[in-house]
């Protein structure tokens, strides 16, 4: 059994809902060749959770990995590795990846009243690109 397989078991709450989102991309053809030279990592998150998802885009294949949120350090950016970083609320992140009615000013106002916060946005606008696939 391959580390990831083990790792997908493992994966419950927050992670495994994110997980069923974005690893249905694996199965796209036009996802593995954009992304077939590119290796990124964006966390999500939910500052009410107790895990966050880090996903992982290598070299044409998308997989998600839990992060327990205790301690605080587990998720900064030198212990997870991560590019990206998005932080906010369970009920936003369900809006977001079930298609709810969230837009992005909605984001964008959470951004500026800090109620959500956003690091290495460059990388974190590849969600975009990932959700219209």
């Amino acid at each position: 059994m391959s580390e990831n397989e083990t790792n997908k078991k493992r994966l419950k709450g927050f992670p495994k809902i994110v997980g069923k989102e974005v690893e249905v991309l694996n199965t796209i053809e036009k996802f593995k060749q954009d992304f077939k030279d590119k290796e990124i990592k964006i966390l999500l998150n939910p500052k009410d959770g107790k895990q966050a998802a880090l996903i992982v885009i290598d070299k044409g294949r998308i997989y998600v990995e839990s992060i327990d949120n205790n301690p605080k350090e587990s998720i900064k950016k030198k212990n997870a590795k991560w590019d990206g970083f998005f932080q906010t609320d369970t009920k936003t992140f369900a809006d977001i990846l079930g298609g709810g009615d969230i837009t992005t000013g909605q984001i964008v106002g959470k951004l500026l009243t800090r109620k959500a916060k956003i690091r290495g946005i460059k990388y974190v606008l590849t969600l975009l690109k990932l959700f219209e696939y």
